[in-house]
């Protein structure tokens, strides 16, 4: 039926159009509109990377070997991977059995949302980032795009878990008092509508189920990806944000992400956070997030093993290091078809949550203070300021050695009251260069045992040596200062 309009409302419906144009000529009107303060407040997000490709959940193990990337690598168009991939596929399946017959086991028969967010309240995380849609286009709610430009059910609400796993998850996740957000991928591998016509699918699918998805979810954080084979001029996405930002439900609250380009990852910081992918990150004055697995695979990968996965220390480590620099922390767990959490992977939320319940206070709604650590003697190792798999390991820096400094302590700060995460239990805590406020108190968080500093010339020192074993609640504790 077609609806006719009155006079005023017409008027109404071109202004909103015209305004919405405004927005759409470039970048500098939508950065004005800024980063919402809660994103940058919460700085522990948990990752979800879920769909058909779980089914064979199968990477090479290593740098890169991202499981999610399984049909892109077994059709032969990513170098070094593809061979590994055919032949286990060909093992395991059948060398005629295609990518998309793996959906009919994509079951999620097990899937309890609400267990799943119990984990995630536990943990201590702030936020979810469900992949509502990878490259491989299939998505996790009920959206007609999907089937109609694959030309069959590729979602999971006709497909084969008959069931909105997206909506459940959000729901739950909300029931628990976190915010929920998802990562939606402009493009898709295969999709033949975008092999055809990129500029019909940005217009036919891309937008309208974007915002299918934003109108209907109302997600908090929007983690747009695959955006490197087009410009932001031919995914249209100025126009996308301006609707995002100006028109939708979520437009006061919604956090966005740099990946909208081939061209904007990096930069736009005004209106989006800039994101780094098993890297090392960026240096305060930026809102920034990076995002990595608990593992080395985002997707679930059954070849992994147990030494492949990040230890919880070494997780609360990398937590601590991304806060010092201003940063959040978005760790990624990838689940089986059937819908479970690999129990390694929740133990490792649950010992980050833990920790977060005595020290939190550091952590959460605090900023990076004049430095972010402080460096023993010797010579610093190299960092590579770059944002993808670039090697860094925060892990290293802290374990003491002949050779080269390692880092003594990480500092934040919060109102007024300076933390000192402290990664080695040493009986006397020297912060160079930095005078305390008079009648200043320490504490050691989580413990009642009285510490005392002092200033000593330029430095201020803490003393650690009246405490006993167990006086300290974990290997990597806080000192505060206030």
């Amino acid at each position: 039926m077609k609806k006719i309009l009155s006079g005023a409302t017409l008027l109404l419906c071109c202004f909103f159009s015209l305004s919405a144009q405004k927005y759409t000529a470039d970048w500098s009107s939508l950065n004005k509109r800024g980063i919402p303060a809660w994103f940058n407040e919460a700085k522990f997000g948990i990752f979800i990377h879920w769909g058909v490709y779980a089914v064979p959940s199968f990477a090479v193990v290593g740098p890169g070997g991202y499981s999610e990337w399984y049909w892109y690598n077994l059709n032969g168009t990513k170098e070094g991977s593809h061979q590994q991939v055919q032949a286990f596929h060909d093992k395991q399946y059948g060398k005629d059995f295609t990518y998309q017959q793996f959906e009919k086991q994509f079951t999620a028969s097990l899937f309890d949302p609400a267990q799943w967010a119990d984990v995630f309240k536990r943990s201590g995380a702030k936020y979810v980032v469900l992949t509502s849609k990878h490259h491989e286009g299939y998505c996790l709610w009920d959206n007609k795009q999907a089937d109609e430009s694959w030309g069959h059910a590729w979602n999971a609400v006709t497909g084969t878990p008959k069931r909105d796993l997206l909506g459940d998850l959000t729901a739950a996740v909300r029931k628990e008092g976190l915010r929920m957000g998802y990562y939606y991928s402009l493009y898709e591998w295969f999709n033949p509508l975008y092999r055809k016509d990129r500029q019909r699918y940005v217009k036919e699918v891309m937008m309208p189920q974007f915002k299918d998805l934003v109108t209907r979810y109302k997600p908090a954080v929007i983690f747009s990806d695959g955006e490197w084979e087009m410009s932001d001029t031919a995914w249209r996405s100025t126009e996308l944000l301006a609707w995002l930002y100006n028109e939708s439900p979520v437009k006061d609250e919604v956090a966005v992400d740099d990946r909208w380009g081939n061209n904007t990852r990096g930069k736009n910081n005004g209106a989006t956070y800039l994101t780094s992918e098993y890297g090392s990150g960026m240096q305060p004055g930026v809102v920034w997030e990076e995002s990595q697995g608990i593992g080395q695979s985002y997707g679930y990968n059954r070849m992994e093993k147990a030494d492949d996965y990040k230890k919880s220390n070494d997780l609360i480590l990398l937590l601590t290091d991304i806060v010092s620099r201003g940063g959040n922390l978005l760790l990624d767990i990838g689940p089986t078809a059937d819908g479970r959490i690999p129990v390694i992977m929740q133990q490792r939320l649950l010992d980050i949550g833990n920790w977060l319940k005595v020290n939190g206070e550091a952590i959460y709604e605090t900023k990076a203070w004049k430095e972010t650590r402080q460096w023993s003697s010797g010579k610093k190792p190299e960092i590579k300021e770059e944002s993808y798999m670039s090697g860094y390991n925060i892990s290293q820096m802290v374990v003491p050695s002949s050779t080269h400094a390692h880092i003594e302590m990480f500092f934040t700060t919060r109102q007024d009251a300076l933390y000192c995460i402290v990664p080695r239990f040493e009986q006397q805590l020297r912060i160079r260069n930095y005078t305390a406020p008079r009648n200043v108190v320490c504490s050691i968080l989580g413990s009642n045992k009285p510490i005392a500093g002092q200033q000593q010339g330029k430095d201020f020192v803490i003393n650690l040596s009246g405490l006993k074993p167990g006086d300290i609640p974990q290997q990597l504790f806080v000192v505060k200062i206030k």
